[in-house]
């Protein structure tokens, strides 16, 4: 049996997506002078600088984007690196056409960008830019799985100049992606909040930014600060994906002038990032102001939230950090203008910069803490309906710390910067504030069902060494009263599978299917424990039952027919009986588990008592099912008189 991976076409196409309801629930220049000056001009070769891999609009994709010093038609040339030999691209490499522009006077020269498409998971590629004759150096990336976990590195503000000293800037940027890559090196993306540089039209200060060979090697999702947002250059180094460039999004509600802005959105793996200018805050400025920028994600949500899992937001101005800026007028409005949006949307996480310290926050809903009793510092989190996450990253490159600043009495939801009850010391919304003038970076680590979020040190502090970790959580999604049920299924032949049953209500994981026969796949796991308890005098009869809808996978599904079950009793009472089994129906050519069938019940006159439920889970399916990460809900309903 031979599994394909899916044929993706020219647009975003997703896979793995989690559905179901829930229980009783981018020319040519002309110079005018002597004909020895023109001659002269024409022998210089074109430099190409300032190349950045940056993320595409899915794994699948790539954009490059690069400085010129010639207006010439370019591109990106790009083979699997195997087929690279002594530095030699084969004829059978590809190319992507550039397009761009002219720099502003202050950065000279042109940029340019292009997008791979078509790139193929677990595999090493090699690519240049320019034409030939004039190509640049050859850089190397990797694909992993176009499925499943992944890690991705967040960084705070390297604003290099900021500190008065670029190549000491320079320097702490390089070690930090030094140590936080020779660490992690198949992460496979890096993500910054803002403040590349200290001004935004320096470009020795964008050439120390961009000097690391890491950021030609990894994809990098850049995002707007407040000291990149004052001229172009921001908008000429970064070109990217699905951006919104509308007045709206720019600060003065001018995207001709010389500021960069854009709203942007992509899909990597099981996540759903939108990236924001947060420097358009206010109407006044000319710009659309937060409101648009809700709007934006909403519709963003609405349009691609069902094609992730997860949704992560990431923009520059903290609105819960700790030190300086927590009690800036703007961020106290964003305070306010975010935090209920958000919640309603069901993001999972906002990622932040801006104050040069790191601070996680309590789970936020609403703009309140979610939960008051939740701890702080707690290692294991999970989110109730609107819980959000909130992390602000300390400077990545150690050119500026700021230091924690105190709570007052404005108190402790909306834009309040008063204390918290549990941690007198920290602001409300914060579970952990820290500041050691060293320099961190936070990996975030996506899983099926959690978020794992670690603040490590870049550098040593006293007894803790390099890469040393100063906060870590977990983050649990909600489930509400249903239980999600994921299956991965290989291609072509399958591997390992297994299940696991977490002390709370988590993913009831079927792991990777297996084959069976040459002919079909399989997969058994199951189901999370339900607890019935009846204390009635009536001793009236009741039932538990449930159904699946279709195994989704975005634009792919199989039935959830294929799906059958053996319920148990793990502990009787009640006058709980164990309901009959229900065959796949692959076996049966039957419903399954796609209609509501019993799991147990209890006759009028059983005793009072508790029982605990369970069923062994069997899924059988045809090998014509493609390639992916499919999920269906339990619907779980209760009957009785």
């Amino acid at each position: 049996m031979t599994l394909s991976n899916s044929t993706r076409a020219s647009g975003l196409v997703r896979r793995r997506v989690a559905v179901g309801a829930t229980a009783a629930f981018l020319g040519l220049a002309v110079a005018v002078g002597s004909g020895l000056a023109t001659a002269a001009s024409a022998a210089e070769p074109t430099t190409l600088t300032g190349i950045i891999l940056g993320v595409g609009a899915d794994e699948t994709q790539r954009i490059v984007t690069w400085y010129s010093s010639a207006d010439t038609a370019q591109k990106i040339q790009l083979a699997p690196t195997a087929e690279v030999v002594n530095g030699e691209f084969p004829a059978s490499a590809v190319t992507f056409d550039a397009t761009g522009g002219a720099n502003i006077a202050t950065s000279g020269g042109f940029n340019r960008h292009a997008t791979i498409t078509g790139l193929k998971e677990h595999t090493a590629y090699s690519y240049r830019v320019g034409a030939e004759g004039t190509w640049s150096p050859a850089y190397s990336f990797k694909t992993q799985d176009f499925e499943g976990d992944y890690d991705f590195l967040f960084f705070g503000d390297p604003q290099i100049g900021s500190s008065g000293d670029i190549a000491k800037d320079q320097a702490g940027w390089q070690d930090t992606l030094n140590v936080a890559l020779t660490a992690n090196p198949d992460i496979e993306m890096l993500v910054s909040g803002g403040d590349h540089v200290e001004t935004a039209n320096t470009e020795a200060q964008w050439s120390a930014f961009l000097s690391p060979d890491q950021l030609r090697q990894y994809p990098v999702a850049a995002t707007i600060g407040n000291h990149d947002v004052g001229g172009k250059a921001w908008e000429q180094h970064h070109f990217t994906p699905n951006t919104d460039r509308s007045a709206p999004y720019y600060s003065n509600g001018n995207p001709a002038s010389n500021t960069s802005g854009g709203d942007y959105w992509y899909i990597y793996k099981d996540v759903l990032f939108i990236d924001l200018n947060s420097n358009s805050y206010a109407t006044s400025q000319g710009g659309g102001g937060d409101e648009a920028h809700t709007a934006y994600v909403t519709d963003v949500i609405n349009q691609h939230g069902a094609e992730a899992k997860w949704k992560v937001l990431v923009y520059h101005h903290s609105i819960y950090s700790p030190a300086s800026h927590a009690k800036d007028g703007d961020n106290k409005t964003r305070r306010v203008d975010f935090p209920t949006t958000f919640s309603k949307l069901g993001v999972d996480m906002v990622l932040q910069g801006h104050d040069h310290s790191y601070s996680r926050s309590y789970l936020i809903k609403n703009g309140e803490k979610a939960d008051p009793n939740e701890q702080p510092g707690a290692d294991e989190v999970v989110a109730g309906p609107g819980g959000v996450l909130y992390v602000t990253a300390n400077s990545a490159s150690g050119s500026k710390y700021y230091d924690i600043t105190k709570p007052d009495s404005s108190g402790t939801s909306g834009a309040g910067n008063g204390a918290d009850p549990l941690n007198p010391g920290n602001y409300w919304y914060n579970s952990v504030e820290n500041q050691e003038h060293v320099r961190t970076y936070v990996k975030v680590q996506v899983r099926n069902d959690k978020l794992v979020v670690e603040n490590i040190r870049s550098a040593a502090n006293g007894d803790q060494g390099v890469g040393s970790i100063v906060d870590k959580v977990s983050v649990h999604p909600y489930h509400a009263d249903g239980q999600d049920i994921q299956v991965n299924v290989p291609a072509p032949a399958p591997g390992e599978f297994g299940w696991t049953i977490d002390g709370y209500n988590g993913l009831v994981d079927l792991g990777t299917a297996q084959e069976r026969d040459g002919s079909y796949f399989e997969a058994n796991g199951k189901i999370n424990p339900i607890l019935v308890s009846d204390s009635r005098r009536s001793l009236a009869p009741w039932s538990i039952s449930a159904s699946v809808g279709d195994f989704q996978d975005a634009d792919k599904k199989f039935s959830g027919s294929y799906l059958g079950w053996t319920p148990s009793l793990l502990d009787g009472g009640a006058g709980a009986q164990a309901s009959a089994a229900v065959l796949s129906g692959y076996d049966d050519q039957g419903p399954g588990l796609s209609v509501s069938r019993g799991l147990a019940f209890a006759e009028q006159g059983h005793p009072r008592g508790s029982a605990k439920l369970g069923a062994d889970l069997d899924l059988k399916f045809p090998d014509s099912i493609e390639k992916g990460s499919y999920r269906t809900t339990l619907t779980i309903t209760a009957l009785s008189s």
